[in-house]
């Protein structure tokens, strides 16, 4: 698959630790960051010039707000004959006023020439995913530190995609034209969500194989049918438009926003339902022995029970032989679900596609003995420590075989 690269969309990036009197309004008010190399190499002017910025903050769940407006960089001693002095002046907005020191600020400049101002707070999974995403190290110092993209670029898999769509950034699709076609026989409707992905698997024209190689199968199922569903939403949702919002003659507000929660909504729904149908592809074709959605105690149902309830709800079922499997595209707060879920099970397992999760949130996933599984090749997009303790679609698969074949070998049921 043709995804691009990073240089599509991004120049180059600068990143700094915010000090007190850069952002706190009640210590300064100056509203401005000195004009740094860094900052001069992002910027690439030396006239006066006001960017057209959007401004965002992202805290550790990636709540976010964000903020159009605008920059300007001038040089303060623009008069005098001999020295010069840029600065960067940023005004007041809802998104620098929930920022404080200590928080990251990132300035990217955009290929269409409008700025990013993102500010991620300190030790969140989102400031770990942006420096992965601009190949920046963690400042060690107050000053900026830059990213020319075109030295760092990479293409867009799915790492990269997902972090980019958080931002808000849509990644452009060249394969549009053959997607369209493929579309044809749904025309106007969105079909069953297991349907879809039984679609997307039977018309991925890049050859997986789910034994030898789980890992790249899972992904390459996953991305391939965000496409096909961004691509027909896309369609769907522009022919909803051409109707228009009206009620009565009177443009219908209330309309229009109830159909934009119905388009995002489903958008989160699909991707978490075809996440498990792909896994379950990929389980069957294993011969691993499982039930899906099947209920423990308090009327909790986790996402993949092995080897079956009945032998979850078999006291002489050893509780070691047991695992589940929470999935996840993403963690964010969600992930402390799976901790209810199966009370005989100490150990949990959890699948997502989550890149670069902070070192907080891992300490906190290892302190309630949850194991993170992410497909092999997401594994780049966490430290060294981090990723000699992840586990891979391929490691998981291996480990609930050795308890299956052991449950074999001693003639214990499975369904």
């Amino acid at each position: 698959m043709n995804n691009g690269f990073l240089s599509q969309y991004f120049e180059a990036v600068a990143a700094k630790r915010l000090s007190a009197v850069e952002i706190n309004m009640s210590k300064s008010h100056q509203h401005e960051f000195n004009g740094s190399i860094e900052l001069k190499n992002v910027l690439r002017t030396t006239e006066k010039t006001q960017f057209v910025t959007k401004f965002m903050w992202i805290e550790e769940q990636n709540e976010a707000l964000s903020e159009d407006g605008f920059v300007t960089w001038y040089d303060a001693r623009e008069n005098h004959p001999k020295r010069s002095e840029y600065r960067l002046y940023f005004p007041s907005n809802p998104v620098i006023e929930m920022a404080k020191a200590g928080d990251t600020l990132f300035i990217a400049k955009r290929t269409d020439g409008t700025l990013l101002i993102i500010i991620a707070l300190s030790g969140s999974t989102i400031e770990t995913q942006l420096y992965w995403l601009f190949g920046l190290s963690i400042p060690t110092d107050s000053g900026f530190h830059l990213s020319e993209i075109d030295q760092k670029d990479h293409e867009i898999d799915f790492a990269t995609r997902f972090i980019l769509d958080e931002l808000g950034i849509e990644v452009e699709e060249p394969e549009n034209d053959l997607i369209d076609s493929l579309l044809e026989p749904f025309k106007d409707k969105f079909p069953p969500t297991s349907e879809f992905s039984d679609f997307a698997r039977k018309t991925l024209r890049t050859y997986v194989n789910p034994i030898d190689d789980p890992d790249n199968t899972l992904l390459s199922y996953m991305e391939w049918e965000e496409k096909l569903f961004r691509r027909h939403e896309r369609h769907i949702v522009d022919l909803r438009l051409k109707e228009g919002f009206a009620k009565n003659e009177v443009q219908d507000v209330d309309g229009f926003i109830s159909y934009s929660l119905s388009v995002q909504n489903r958008r989160k729904s699909r991707v978490g339902y075809a996440f498990e149908d792909h896994i379950t592809s990929i389980l069957i074709g294993n011969n691993i022995h499982f039930e899906r959605k099947v209920q423990t105690e308090n009327k909790a149902k986790p996402d993949f029970l092995f080897p079956s309830i009945e032998a979850y709800r078999n006291s002489k079922f050893p509780s070691d032989q047991l695992t589940i499997l929470g999935a996840k595209t993403s963690c964010k707060e969600r992930w402390r679900q799976i901790l209810s879920e199966a009370e005989r099970i100490s150990e949990k397992h959890l699948l997502t596609l989550e890149p670069g999760i902070s070192d907080n949130q891992i300490a906190e996933m290892k302190a309630h003995k949850v194991q993170l599984v992410l497909p092999s090749s997401i594994h780049q997009t966490y430290s060294d420590n981090q990723r000699s303790w992840l586990f891979s679609v391929k490691d998981f698969i291996s480990f609930v075989k050795g308890k299956q074949d052991t449950n074999i070998i001693h003639g214990r049921l499975f369904n």
